[in-house]
């Protein structure tokens, strides 16, 4: 959970981080409101979600609290029940000036750290069993290009030193818009309209859907930054066909492989579902083999709760405490695989990207805590020395 306003609080996905910096500017007009921008992607970020709606009460008893996000179309009659919430906006309405009584749009100026969050497609079209997003976010819908470009270039003027395109689904930016461009043409026209851009970050993608020209600029565009994150769910066949995903173990091996290759200092990450019903013992064994044989060293692990309405909670279930062992198992995979990656940039030269912590990321995305004084928004050079509970230093 995270707060990108004084009035907004945000959890889940980057998605919500770059509305949420939109909705922020829709209410700076009105200190008594407090947003929650929620999430509903599993049981454990509900939970949150009304965690964070008690705790704003008691903090902000006298203001306004409004619930926006997916949670409040999946759980609209639970949420808009509790005492502490005073309205509900709706998911599709929460970006329009209206929901919130605003006769003119601002331009949003706020960024996540230093790195401004370009929401570039919402919704899917997919139907993963396990997966309630689609009634939260609706259908797949893209910005179009000059929308994007508008929006990139205010982000630049205000001096973000990194843009980070997200999407619900974000490799399916374009079929919906004239002529069915891809995200590598997206990808493309940002590049060249900006030269002075010089990182370019994308969010998660669902590897299958990555096309031929986008998949040629990872391998070879130094502007786009060496850390991929994949969708990719889970290691085994049986299992990722259960899911209703698209792809093969082996398409996952292939694009990692093929992009490694072209680039070294590429790093993955990926989303990894623990627990999912019918998974047994070998299947799990198949998940946690996937870490080591991609070397993913950004995790994402979700241990499977059911969602109602989804053709997964029909399944057999797996049992609690075997789906939290195995959570646990894969997050350690991906520490020590984590771990050996970062020993190896000691005494390397590091190029980081200051944020208003005290640490940076590097191009590939690993933590590094940065010297007293470091500006925002700076980019440094750094050697570090050590690596003290997984941020280097």
């Amino acid at each position: 959970m995270s707060v990108a306003a004084t009035q907004v609080v945000t959890l889940g996905c980057r998605m919500n981080l770059a509305e949420s910096a939109q909705i922020a500017a829709l209410v700076a007009g009105d200190p008594e409101v407090v947003v929650v921008n929620s999430c509903a992607v599993t049981s454990e970020a509900v939970r949150q979600t009304r965690q964070a709606i008690r705790r704003l009460r008691r903090e902000r008893p006298a203001a306004r609290l409004l619930v926006t996000g997916c949670a409040a179309e999946t759980e609209r009659a639970s949420l808009s029940g509790m005492p502490e919430v005073d309205g509900i906006i709706a998911n599709a309405a929460k970006l329009d000036p209206r929901a919130w009584n605003v006769p003119h749009p601002p331009i949003s100026t706020a960024r996540s750290g230093t790195r401004a969050f370009v929401a570039v497609q919402n919704g899917c079209d997919h139907a993963c069993t396990f997966c309630i997003i689609p009634a939260g976010r609706g259908p797949s819908r893209s910005q179009p290009l000059g929308a994007v470009l508008r929006e990139v270039e205010q982000h630049l003027a205000l001096g973000a030193p990194e843009i980070v395109l997200t999407g619900v689904d974000l490799t399916s930016w374009g079929h919906d818009l004239p002529g069915t461009p891809r995200l590598g043409a997206l990808v493309a026209a940002l590049l060249h309209a900006f030269p002075s851009l010089s990182r370019l970050r994308l969010s998660s993608l669902d590897g299958i859907e990555i096309d031929e020209q986008l998949a040629e600029q990872i391998a070879g565009e130094p502007r786009i930054m060496p850390h991929i994150h994949l969708s990719l769910q889970h290691g085994d066949d049986l299992i990722l066909k259960r899911m209703k995903r698209r792809h093969l173990r082996a398409d996952a091996v292939r694009l990692v492989e093929r992009l490694r290759a072209a680039r070294p200092e590429i790093a993955f990450g990926a989303d990894l579902i623990a627990g999912f019903p019918t998974e047994e013992e070998a299947m799990h064994q198949a998940n946690l083999s996937l870490i080591r044989e991609l070397a993913l060293v950004h995790g994402h692990i979700f241990p499977y709760s059911p969602r109602p309405g989804t053709p997964a909670a029909r399944m057999p279930q797996v049992p609690p405490d075997t789906i939290r062992r195995r959570a646990s198992e894969l997050r350690a995979a991906v520490s020590e695989v984590r771990r050996r990656w970062l020993e190896e940039k000691l005494g390397r030269p590091q190029t980081v990207l200051a944020e208003r912590d005290g640490c940076g990321y590097t191009p590939d995305f690993a933590r590094i805590a940065l010297p007293g004084g470091t500006a925002a928004g700076t980019i440094t050079q750094l050697t570090p020395t050590q690596l003290d509970r997984g941020i280097l230093a």
